[in-house]
């Protein structure tokens, strides 16, 4: 077994319940990615992406990304 592997299982074996339940669902939604398919991308989403790319007002965030998380308790 490889060192990662290892340390992965050492990792596991004194996390909480909880916390192992946080990582097995990681674990599932990284192969999902992995074998999700590609899609061409909605006109509308691109057109608000590159507004939001180009610092249009009405596309920028109303929340910082620490307030993000603090409200999401991460």
């Amino acid at each position: 077994m490889s060192n990662v592997k290892e340390r992965i299982l050492g990792a596991v074996t004194i996390m909480s319940e909880n916390d192992a339940q946080k990582i097995w669902e990681l674990i599932q939604a990284t192969f999902q990615l992995a074998n999700a398919e590609t899609v061409k991308a909605d006109e509308d989403e691109l057109a608000a992406f590159n507004a939001f790319h180009d610092g249009e007002p009405e596309y920028q965030p109303s929340i910082t990304q620490e307030e993000l998380i603090r409200e999401l308790g991460l």
